[in-house]
């Protein structure tokens, strides 16, 4: 017999048994297979011939169980290829493995454990009858009893936001003690003792080494009445299409002020981030605002009632400008993000004698948000996407309910897919409702065809997909160089994940701010402060929605320069 090439020359050779019915032994290039008994074990020897063994081995280090009453063997000419049937099935047993093209999971494969997904190359052909095991009686999803939020931090840079973001994950668990202690370490080592906290939240070097963040940072906590997802915002003005992106997934936001002397004033003068941030967040459809008055044990201000009271008092004006509800939708509180005080526990009254407000987790628990509708259309914008055994998009459901198995369609390129898995954090699950982030793996696209800003969708009813549309513009601040918004003024368009170039190609109506009404049909420019109704034509085709039929899909940010010189909503389509 001739030796294989990828056998070592000192590897004994083995010859076919003469017996046609050889149990297992040393020497035997066949074997009797027993669902029952056999565990895959990934660390385990590459199997080669000199290392068969005739000790069983048993699931989950457990005695092996018997074998079934009857087992034919079939011998293979090749010494390698092994194959066996079991033509009796015992009851209750687990279901066999099958073919991995199909949809039914392996016994020995936990549809949760990221090894399984090597498990689908084994193929072992068993003639029991399947129909006696339904993938709905195995896979029970628990009924979740938790609500979803998404919180978005946002703010003037150097506020806090992510020291506060990685405290809420360290006083909820997420983060241990060890962890805590390395960061703290790294931190002292860049002489920034203060910064460790924020490496929770700021994984790459680039953002520890400046004490900036650059990309929106992912956590996730849970409390007794929610479950929540943190999205980390970037503060600098150089990465406010970060925020945005950040901006735009979430349902309630966090809006971090610096109580201290000068950090206020600064964040919040002209050209500061926290005006532009919370203009945006209201945009973008940030209906409930937590302000927390971040850095009150600073010496400079030492949980000073009358500080808290100046910032509260010239903030208001403004976010009743951005057209939230201050009595409604505006909660403010003092907290120190460093130390973690009124955040989960209630500050001290020998810290701070005046509050007798909610601390940080009892407003995030207690804030209201407008209901979603899981009988709707499915909506869900892709804001990034992966290859990982198949194709992977992630994204926050906007309204719908998904399903495994379910077939849907990736607008603009109407291409036809099906969800393969759903995974919400790191749990796999079979369904998940409006609010949720996910990870969907799908099949029938591949991931280059697939880009942020594609929507994924029910088939029955997809999103239009257009290159114009009218909207209604509430003009900002215009630039100093371009004082005047005319036909053919080019921005970049900012509407759910999608960033387009987009040109204004003709002025409609003026519109009287006061009464709501036209005030001037096809004006030829309008300035800052003007309200106008505009054709705005995109380089590339996008998926948008009416604001009347779907207000999340159909509002969005015209951005100039570097700087936000419009909000709008749409409100006609123009299909071709």
């Amino acid at each position: 017999m001739a030796e294989p090439d990828s056998w070592d020359d000192d590897a004994p050779q083995i010859t076919p048994p003469t017996h046609p019915q050889s149990r297992l032994n040393a020497n035997a290039p066949s074997f009797s297979f027993n669902p029952n008994a056999v565990s895959f074990n990934p660390s385990a020897p590459v199997f080669t011939p000199s290392c068969i063994s005739s000790q069983s081995v048993g699931l989950n280090n457990q005695s092996p169980a018997p074998p079934p009453p009857e087992t034919i063997v079939i011998e293979s000419p090749d010494p390698i290829s092994i194959v066996s049937a079991d033509v009796s099935p015992q009851e209750g047993s687990a279901e066999p493995m099958v073919d991995d093209k199909q949809d039914n999971h392996s016994p020995f494969e936990d549809p949760t454990d990221p090894v399984s997904d090597s498990l689908s190359s084994l193929s072992v052909h068993d003639t029991s009858d399947k129909k006696d095991y339904p993938m709905e009686d195995v896979e029970e999803d628990e009924e979740d009893t938790l609500s979803h939020l998404n919180v978005v931090f946002i703010g003037h840079v150097d506020a806090g936001k992510s020291t506060i973001g990685g405290q809420v994950l360290f006083l909820t668990g997420q983060v241990d003690e060890r962890s805590i202690q390395k960061y703290e370490r790294e931190a002292k080592e860049k002489n920034r003792d203060s910064w460790y906290m924020a490496y929770i939240m700021d994984t790459n070097e680039e953002e520890r080494a400046k004490g900036k963040t650059v990309e929106v940072g992912r956590g996730h906590f849970e409390t007794s009445k929610r479950r929540f997802t943190i999205l980390d915002a970037p503060g600098h003005k150089n990465y406010v299409p970060n925020m945005i992106s950040g901006a735009s997934q979430a349902d309630i936001g966090v809006l971090v002020i610096s109580a201290r002397k000068g950090e206020f004033e600064t964040g919040f003068e002209r050209g500061g981030q926290t005006r532009e941030h919370a203009q945006l967040a209201k945009t973008l459809g940030v209906s409930k605002l937590l302000v927390v008055v971040n850095k009150m044990d600073e010496p400079s201000v030492n949980w000073s009632k009358e500080r808290f009271d100046e910032i509260e008092k010239k903030l208001n004006p403004f976010l009743r400008s951005c057209g939230y509800n201050v009595k409604k939708d505006v909660i403010f509180l003092p907290i120190s993000g460093l130390h973690g005080i009124n955040m989960k526990e209630k500050v001290s009254k020998s810290v701070c004698p005046w509050w007798d407000g909610p601390t940080f987790f009892q407003a995030l628990d207690e804030v209201q948000v407008p209901p979603r509708d899981p009988a709707a259309p499915f909506r869900m914008p892709i804001i990034d996407k992966y290859r990982d055994m198949g194709t992977v998009v992630m994204g926050k459901i906007e309204s719908g309910t998904v399903r495994r198995g379910d077939s849907l369609m990736v607008m603009p390129n109407k291409a036809q897919v099906k969800v393969i898995s759903i995974l919400r954090d790191a749990d796999e699950v079979r369904t998940a409702k409006p609010g949720e982030n996910l990870r969907i793996k799908i099949s029938g696209v591949e991931e280059e065809d697939i880009l942020a800003g594609f929507v994924l969708c029910s088939i029955e009813k997809p999103i239009a997909a257009v290159r114009e549309f009218d909207a209604q513009l509430q003009i900002l601040e215009l630039l100093d160089h371009k004082a005047i918004f005319t036909a053919g003024y080019k921005a970049v368009l900012h509407v759910h994940s999608v960033v387009e170039e987009c040109e204004i190609i003709e002025l409609l109506q003026q519109i009287d701010p006061k009464t709501k009404k036209v005030a001037k049909k096809k004006p030829l420019f309008v300035k800052s402060g003007a309200v106008v109704v505009v054709r705005i034509q995109v380089v590339d085709i996008i998926c948008v929605e009416r604001f009347d039929d779907f207000a999340q899909l159909g509002r969005f940010t015209l951005r100039d320069e570097g700087k936000t010189v419009a909000i709008g909503k749409v409100t006609n389509l123009v299909l071709d």
